[in-house]
């Protein structure tokens, strides 16, 4: 770390989805953020790196790099590595675990610098080394510079909190809010998931709209560092909710033919406080009414194939989704994120460019979007 306590700050982002990301680090105040591979960095402190765990809903986790050194060949490392400042970060109450990746470097055995890095920090700090340790230190080894990270999320950033209850292929909160913010979501505008599982798209639309912040249920990794704060942190999760007052009525909208999934996404609409801005009903895809509101975007994950049933019988049923949306829905943007370009096709629907692949769960899939339908 610099002299000012500022250090390279760095966001974790799906592959593929980093620019995404980007416009949501800098519309939320964090100057100087630039898209790189894997994610965004920007230069910050501390209270930086909290506010950005709990603000932002697309980052995956929150890395904060907190320091750099050569080294050559293991003895080296670890000299270098018992003269690092832990203690700048680390406490010696909390169990620690190391991860390391070697890559275009003469130390090239991960598994011996790991050793290494864990015996420095048991040596000059005291803290105990353990596999399931709450906080992670993360060492990359390119070009024979070691950079040093420590994981200050914890538990996966799409982990909101507030979930308990899941459907079999889940989207990922930090998923869904990217594609909603690729689909140009205005907090305004009402939302339509016609296929809405356990209420992701539908609950990450809503608490936005609310201004309720993503890691506002959780705690973090950070809280267990030296360099935490209590009383600043407090301060913040008390104030940094933006004045945003919510639609009067609901305007994210979900359905499904699964009686299980509408009530498993009530539950989870009911858990992160926004019940008075959902809807959740019974139907199937071609029951799916207009709703009586002004247009705004439908937006779907259908299942795939790979995982869930035989993919030649879900050619039908992407068609009657798009026939639906073609008949009932002029004047909405529709996005559909599937693993299979051909399905997305049979839905007869007017998608602009393709977007990105974003690997998730094993699949490599993309959001396929439309502008406004014709009528």
């Amino acid at each position: 770390m610099s002299d000012d306590n500022h250090f390279d700050i760095f966001l974790v982002a799906p592959p593929g989805l980093e620019a995404v990301l980007l416009d949501e680090t800098l519309a939320a105040g964090f100057a100087g953020a630039r898209q790189v591979p894997g994610g965004v960095e920007f230069l910050g402190g501390w209270p930086d790196v909290w506010r950005a765990n709990l603000t932002l809903r697309g980052a995956t986790r929150v890395l904060a790099r907190i320091g750099a050194f050569r080294a050559m060949h293991l003895a080296q490392l670890d000299k270098r590595a018992h003269k690092f400042p832990w203690s700048d970060v680390l406490r010696p109450d909390v169990p620690v675990r190391v991860e390391t990746t070697a890559r275009k470097s003469r130390i090239y055995h991960a598994g011996a610098a790991t050793q290494r890095i864990e015996r420095a920090i048991t040596d000059t700090l005291g803290a105990p080394i353990s596999a399931d340790a709450p906080v992670t230190i993360k060492m990359r080894i390119e070009d024979d510079l070691c950079t040093i990270s420590v994981d200050t999320s914890g538990e996966s950033l799409h982990k909101r909190g507030h979930k308990s209850a899941v459907g079999k292929a889940p989207m990922r909160e930090t998923l869904a809010a990217l594609f909603l913010q690729q689909c140009g979501f205005d907090w305004q505008e009402p939302v339509v998931d016609p296929m809405c599982g356990s209420g992701t798209f539908v609950i990450e639309a809503a608490e936005i709209a609310a201004g309720l912040l993503p890691g506002r249920s959780r705690s973090f990794a950070f809280e267990l560092l030296s360099s935490f704060d209590p009383k600043v942190w407090a301060r913040m999760r008390g104030t940094a909710a933006p004045a945003i007052t919510p639609p009067a009525t609901p305007i994210y909208l979900g359905s499904d033919r699964n009686t299980g999934a509408i009530q498993m996404s009530r539950d989870n609409a009911a858990r992160a406080g926004v019940s008075a801005l959902t809807q959740f009903t019974h139907h199937a895809i071609s029951d799916l009414p207009r709703p009586d509101l002004p247009p705004g975007l439908v937006i779907v994950n259908p299942p795939y194939g790979a995982r869930i049933g035989n993919r030649k019988l879900l050619f039908p049923l992407y068609g009657a989704l798009g026939k639906t949306l073609m008949e009932r829905f002029a004047g909405w943007r529709v996005g559909v994120i599937t693993s299979e370009p051909g399905l997305a096709r049979a839905t007869g629907l007017p998608f602009g460019p393709d977007n990105a692949p974003v690997p998730h769960g094993g699949l490599s899939i993309r959001l396929f979007l439309t502008g406004p339908l014709p009528g």
